[in-house]
């Protein structure tokens, strides 16, 4: 493992802030600090299931989106502090609470001591362990967690540069996701499931921006040109809210149109691309999505 806390260069923004003293641009120092560990029931039916997805929602973020629903969490390192051998005691109390994974949020400026974590609680741990990020990973996240992970559950946020950079600051955002989620195919190989319930595999979200409907069309032709349609799933999601402060760009002070989801839903279809749409009641405050099977 070649990560320096000292000079962090872990995620693709490469900061090299030194995390024993301060925080790099995740707002974390070296401290794992958790805002939430807790069945979660509102992640696709695959993943939730009956029984709730066993979700960790880590604090802090590197990618920084200006329209980010978790701002509360994402913006600054609040929360619970826990070591390394807690981190790995609440996965597997979240197994006994009959959670149908271990969903681990936004953890990526973590990975090192996720890893650890994740290598104490294998030998009770018998559930899939889900990785669920923005996309933004650099290739020495993922192999650390090569082995380590079952279900890969990353967005693909944005697909032209102008909007990547305007709206979180990096440019190569889509270069660096691609390769991202083609190496996360390679590690998780073909989908596997028990049941209703996905237990290896790939599923890639998207959430359709108001105004940017045409991106929304772009990015899923190039994401069917990067992997075969049966060999993911997609998660089309049309839950965007404008965030409570007013935002310079003017289509993010809005929800989206439901002819923009619907023909980017169209395009989906038509590219022979499986998986989940929304309902665009999901476009609230609240975030509750009622996920359905196109």
């Amino acid at each position: 493992m070649s990560f320096h806390a000292a000079h962090c260069t872990l995620c693709p923004r490469r900061c090299g802030a030194d995390r024993t003293k301060g925080v790099g641009l995740c707002h974390c120092s070296t401290e794992i600090r958790i805002a939430r560990a807790a069945l979660h029931f509102w992640e696709e039916p695959c993943i939730s299931g009956k029984n709730g997805s066993g979700a960790v929602f880590f604090s802090g973020c590197a990618l920084g989106c200006i329209f980010c629903q978790n701002r509360k969490i994402s913006r600054k390192a609040v929360g619970k502090i826990v070591t390394v051998e807690q981190l790995s005691e609440i996965f597997l109390a979240l197994q006994e609470q009959q959670a149908h994974n271990i969903n681990l949020v936004t953890g990526s400026h973590y990975t090192p001591w996720i890893v650890q974590a994740l290598e104490l609680a294998k030998p009770k741990l018998h559930i899939p362990v889900v990785w669920n990020c923005g996309g933004y990973e650099s290739m020495e996240i993922l192999h650390m967690l090569d082995g380590l992970v079952d279900i890969y559950l990353p967005d693909l946020k944005f697909y032209e540069a102008g909007t990547a950079k305007a709206y979180a600051g990096c440019p190569d955002y889509f270069t660096v996701a691609a390769k991202a989620i083609a190496e996360m195919h390679r590690q998780a190989g073909t989908l596997r499931w028990k049941g209703a319930l996905l237990q290896r595999g790939l599923m890639v979200r998207h959430l359709v921006l108001p105004g940017h409907r045409k991106e929304s069309i772009a990015l899923l032709h190039q994401l069917a040109e990067l992997l075969p349609a049966d060999a993911f799933l997609l998660s089309l999601m049309g839950q965007y809210t404008p965030p409570e402060q007013h935002l310079e760009d003017p289509f993010l002070n809005r929800r989206i149109a439901t002819f923009e989801y619907e023909s980017v839903r169209k395009c989906a279809v038509q590219l022979g691309l499986n998986g989940y749409g929304q309902d665009r009641s999901s476009a609230t405050a609240s975030y509750t999505p009622d996920f359905w099977i196109e």
